[in-house]
């Protein structure tokens, strides 16, 4: 089973239970979250603490957060490969008379 999670940039995370965390975000607002729908610690984010946080959980908290960084984990915990599947179609373009350029003909 996967789980897409969400990076989200928190003041603190403290565990409270061996299976609640309280996050506390930088707008002020607090909510307690399962440990078992935190993933772990997103390292890529330089400025602050960021943690993988499953995103179905968050829409049902107070927290904080932007959808813009996303990753699936497994069952296991383990970041899954994200790959994004972009669609290109072309203009359309008339054909044209001649090939030749005027400016570099003799």
């Amino acid at each position: 089973m996967r789980t897409l999670c969400y990076s989200v940039r928190l003041e603190s995370l403290v565990r409270i239970s061996d299976k609640a965390f309280k996050a506390t975000s930088f707008d002020g607002s607090s909510d307690i979250i399962p440990a078992s729908q935190v993933f772990g610690r997103d390292y890529e984010v330089m400025k602050s603490d960021a943690y993988w946080i499953s995103a179905w959980i968050l829409g049902k908290k107070s927290i904080q957060y932007s959808g813009k960084k996303q990753a699936w984990f497994d069952e296991n915990g383990r970041q899954l490969p994200t790959y994004t599947i972009e669609r290109h179609t072309p203009e359309k373009k008339e054909a044209k008379e001649s090939n030749v350029i005027n400016d570099l003909k003799r």
